[in-house]
């Protein structure tokens, strides 16, 4: 019997086509396509066993252990889990690591069954090839840089425009020492194919938030992190009372939303407490003892106010925070650039920076 194939193609990924990838979970948690469900042909130890097989005695070997390894009710139960993902995604397509052998066996036990689904050409391998080479064709695109001093709102902005790239999405991570999220954090594999996933489609000029070109755990793309360094830009300048109202809802009450909705409340206020603390404790060579002492106890009384309903006393240690840390690190930065700095487009307030974007982008 011919096992149907399709060719790896973005297509794919932008009709958000259901997937079913049969690598085993450790290659999954990795890096994945998206939109894909692990529902491994092989398990990690099963995938462990029957490589050391291929090293030492070849692929039939290999073969003949995964066929003893993954047989009888081990089998049934592979067999059904594919069986009823494709009972509720009936276009679901299958790929392993190059569209090889595991694929093909996948297919043929749901052909077994009377499910007949192509597996991708050359699976995940060639996918990601397409994938990594649509972020850098999006680096001759025409790019513009959203910048400015930390609580501006850059984020918010770059969402309220149709040609939006938000990295710090893509990363789950917000950017900074404070940026850490509940969730587990984006591999670089991950991260670069959501960045590509959102690209696709995206074929005029495209609006990024001015980054590090590490974001969390993850890395901007070389060619992608060059062209946004020699872009336009424009620059938000917005007072510090307003930046303390972004920087509280953004790192303290949406964290806090986020980590009592994951692990409860009385877990997730300590777990978001602590996460806090260990930030202002990474900067402790940066701020010096004795500034980071008095930050210290001022998030300590914050904390206590907040669990009193004062959610408003974090100011007390955002506030020197930023004009003491943050606003002079960018404002450095700003000035070590100075020679050869990007043209800056605009300096403004968020509204007039955000019409700004607008109608460079028309």
């Amino acid at each position: 019997m011919t096992l149907a194939t399709v060719p790896a193609s973005l297509n794919l990924i932008a009709q958000t086509t259901p997937l079913i990838d049969v690598r085993a979970p450790v290659e999954f948690v990795q890096g994945s396509l998206p939109g894909a469900v692990n529902l491994p042909l092989m398990v990690d130890d099963e995938r462990h066993q029957v490589g050391i097989a291929y090293k030492q005695h070849g692929q039939q070997a290999a073969i003949g252990l995964g066929e003893r390894l993954v047989s009888g009710d081990t089998k049934r139960a592979r067999v059904d889990g594919w069986l009823e993902y494709v009972a509720r995604q009936p276009d679901a397509i299958i790929y392993c690591f190059r569209g090889g052998l595991r694929s093909q066996i996948a297919q043929q036990w749901l052909a077994d069954g009377g499910i007949n689904r192509p597996r991708i050409d050359d699976g995940w391998k060639a996918m990601r090839q397409r994938l990594c080479q649509r972020i850098d064709e999006a680096a001759s695109q025409p790019m513009l840089v959203v910048a400015g001093l930390t609580g501006c709102a850059k984020t918010t902005l770059i969402n309220q425009l149709s040609n939006g790239i938000d990295l710090e999405a893509f990363a789950n991570h917000k950017g900074s020492a404070f940026g850490r999220q509940p969730e587990e954090p984006t591999t670089q594999i991950d991260f670069e194919h959501a960045l590509a996933k959102r690209l696709i489609g995206l074929t005029g000029s495209l609006v990024v938030e001015d980054e590090s070109r590490q974001i969390g755990n993850a890395n901007i793309p070389l060619t992608f992190w060059h062209a946004l360094q020699r872009a336009p830009r424009i620059r938000i300048e917005m007072p510090l009372d307003w930046r303390l109202e972004q920087l509280r809802r953004d790192y303290i009450e949406a964290l806090e939303q986020r980590y009592t909705a994951r692990y409860g409340q009385q877990e997730g206020w300590q777990r978001m407490r602590l996460q806090l603390a260990n930030a202002l404790e990474r900067l402790a060579k940066r701020l010096g003892n004795a500034r980071l002492q008095r930050l210290q106890r001022l998030q300590g009384m914050a904390f206590d106010a907040h669990a009193l309903g004062n959610i408003q006393a974090h100011e007390a240690w955002l506030a020197p925070l930023l004009t003491e840390y943050y606003d002079p690190l960018y404002r450095y930065h700003l000035e070590k650039q100075r020679d050869n700095r990007p043209v800056e487009l605009h300096v403004g307030d968020w509204e007039s920076c955000l019409e700004a974007a607008r109608q460079w982008s028309a």
